[in-house]
């Protein structure tokens, strides 16, 4: 099955995220879209094609999904969409699979990104507080893409890097 409309896959679609470590030009941006698009519109595993979609946010963020309940990613498969996007990176003028960033709203509402160290500081200098807007690229589903991706940083595993107490955010600190 070709590419779907994001919306079209369920919640419990299997879902990655990579987030550019700075801002897209006009160009690579479209360059990007149009590199994921036509991979997501072949992609396939074991020869059983993949019913899978990409949504784009804030000019940064990348989410691809599978809905496996036709056929699943395989590892092999999930191999190629992570070299598409390391292909595509050079042209980007930036990274998208950089690991380790953490991203959040601003005061006037953009999304900053930075090192673990430099989000901890902004939060010590009280840049961060509690009701930050932070965006989890560690979601796994959909569903989760749609209504947790963004959330107050007291709700999210951001609270532990932040140096907030861990039962503020509801658990034990990850990502």
């Amino acid at each position: 099955m070709p590419a779907v409309p994001f919306s079209a896959l369920p919640d419990d679609a299997r879902l990655w995220v990579f987030a550019t470590a700075a801002p897209l030009s006009a160009d690579a941006e479209s360059a990007l879209l149009d590199a994921v698009d036509a991979f997501v519109a072949g992609w396939a595993a074991h020869g059983a094609p993949l019913t899978a979609a990409r949504d784009w946010r804030e000019g940064r963020f990348m989410a691809v999904a599978v809905d496996q309940r036709s056929a699943g990613a395989s590892g092999c498969s999930i191999d190629g969409l992570f070299r598409t996007l390391r292909a595509i990176e050079p042209h980007l003028g930036t990274t998208l699979l950089a690991g380790g960033r953490v991203y959040w709203r601003d005061d006037a509402g953009a999304v900053q990104g930075g090192t673990r160290a430099e989000f901890r500081a902004h939060a010590a200098a009280g840049r961060v507080g509690e009701a930050t807007p932070v965006f989890d690229t560690a979601v796994t589903t959909a569903g989760d893409w749609r209504t947790r991706f963004e959330r107050p940083l007291v709700e999210s595993w951001h609270a532990g890097v932040a140096g907030l107490a861990a039962s503020a955010a509801g658990g034990p600190a990850r990502g």
